[in-house]
């Protein structure tokens, strides 16, 4: 199990279109890939899930994966989730 703790760094947006975007990356990966935040532990493979922590700009996180490939999940997320361009955005 990996574990990063990752501090958003995304452009503010309403959209929900990042948010699908963040859960197409965590499922790319075999490995299972949770956001916790907070008290919440939350799979990042989960729209609804995912929707219901409403991230914001700033905010730390912690980004857990098990798996065969979990350091790339971990590394995948925190590159997406600290990426400036609007696209991007949580």
């Amino acid at each position: 199990m990996k574990k990063r703790d990752v501090v958003i760094n995304v452009k503010d947006d309403e959209d929900v279109r990042p948010i699908a975007m963040l859960v197409q990356v965590a499922s790319q990966y075999d490995s299972s890939v949770y956001i916790d935040c907070e008290s919440k532990h939350v799979n990042a493979k989960s729209i609804m899930g995912m929707m219901s922590l409403a991230l914001k700009n700033g905010q730390q996180v912690t980004v857990v994966a098990d798996g065969e490939d979990e350091g790339q999940a971990v590394t995948g997320i925190e590159e997406y989730l600290t990426s400036s361009p609007a696209s991007a955005a949580v």
